[in-house]
């Protein structure tokens, strides 16, 4: 019976635990609600199973069998497993909304991470390129999911949940320019707002005229609060390459920073000139032929994302302009060198967050609901 079986996709077939629905279901065609000891021997001989490796058991336990690639909805049988088994999941167990888009989510972390061609089709190459199955294994043997940072964090989940949710005014689930443009406290120029709704970097799925999808904004997020990752290289290239020629130039460069510029003389900041910020940027990248930058140029240096953030993020860039070299190597020293740029931003919101709603509930003297909050009960 399906109860037993995680025994057996555990033990025998040595996948994850939350495998087992899944591969019952590939097994017991007809329904019955029962695998027997030799349909299961049936089945794992005649699709090769024994001669695979786990990439492969996995790809082809998950994908439709007429299809050479796994989609989004082929994740979902496994991320409904595991929230309704994973120990560190079960205080989700009564609001099946969350759940929801948890499980939405980390699928959409996947596919930002791992499928690189965009597509929405995740094929074997991408999947065994990828380090999506050694993760899995963890988040089988790991009882406190927030330890696992790569796709399954829950807390990384609450970050993005709710910085959707601050920017959703209207909670239709759907984002449109002025939304986006309050993002980070106004960082974002409305010239690289407009480059995003345009749908260089990404096609929307929201498939509503000038909305942006919960899906488009993890990307968004993903992309804008780790520029040190290739998927955030990529995307961010894109809507720098105006022409859609595969090389940036100081034009393009220059169109994106006027907007910084005119942001630094309203708050009556010095100004830094465009030359002086060319010449930086060259000193960074140091590209291959003079005058042009590509996306090989930006994925060989390590200083890759300041430049994004000097052109289209206030902010980030004021922040990068007055920083402490000497004060910056301190907290590298002391900081896990595993930790993204990703990880550190969810750690930190998370933890104001949590702060927030803390202070909200002791000024309320209780928890109001969902519905009533702008923070979610989780």
């Amino acid at each position: 019976r399906y109860t037993e079986f995680k025994l057996v996709t555990r033990e025998v077939c040595k996948l994850p635990s939350f495998f087992s629905s899944a591969l019952f279901r590939r097994i017991d065609v007809e329904c019955y609600g029962i695998v027997t000891r030799d349909a299961f021997l049936k089945y794992w001989a005649e699709s090769s199973m024994l001669t695979m490796d786990m990439a492969t058991q996995v790809f082809e336990i998950l994908k439709q069998p007429n299809r050479r690639y796994l989609t989004k909805a082929d994740f979902k049988p496994v991320l409904e497993e595991l929230l309704a088994t994973h120990p560190g999941l079960e205080f989700l167990q009564g609001t099946p909304e969350f759940q929801e888009k948890y499980a939405e989510t980390v699928i959409y972390r996947i596919f930002y991470y791992i499928n690189r061609s965009g597509n929405g089709r995740l094929t074997l190459r991408e999947l065994k390129r990828s380090n999506l199955i050694f993760v899995m294994q963890q988040v089988d043997e790991e009882e406190e999911i927030n330890k696992i940072l790569r796709y399954f964090s829950y807390e990384h989940f609450y970050v993005i949940y709710c910085k959707f949710w601050e920017l959703d005014t209207d909670h239709d689930y759907l984002l449109d320019r002025e939304n986006l443009i309050r993002y980070g406290n106004h960082c974002l120029t409305y010239r690289i707002v407009d480059r995003i709704f345009s749908q260089v970097p990404k096609k929307f799925s929201s498939n509503v005229e000038g909305k942006m999808s919960y899906e488009d904004f993890v990307y968004f997020i993903l992309a804008e609060e780790d520029k040190s990752s290739e998927p955030s290289l990529e995307y961010w290239f894109k809507c720098i390459d105006l022409d859609g020629n595969g090389v940036l130039t100081s034009s393009e460069l220059q169109y994106f920073y006027e907007e910084q510029l005119h942001r630094m003389s309203c708050m009556s900041q010095e100004p830094v000139l465009f030359e002086d910020i060319l010449c930086q940027i060259v000193d960074m990248i140091s590209p291959e032929r003079e005058g042009y930058i590509t996306l090989h140029d930006l994925k060989r240096s390590k200083l890759s994302g300041n430049i994004f953030n000097i052109l289209f993020n206030l902010n980030k860039f004021m922040a990068f302009e007055s920083r402490d070299p000497f004060l910056i190597h301190q907290l590298q020293e002391r900081e896990d060198p595993t930790l993204t740029e990703w990880d550190r931003f969810a750690h930190r919101e998370y933890v104001r967050l949590s702060m927030e709603e803390d202070s909200e509930a002791a000024s309320n003297g209780n928890v109001e609901s969902w519905e009533e909050s702008l923070e979610a009960p989780f």
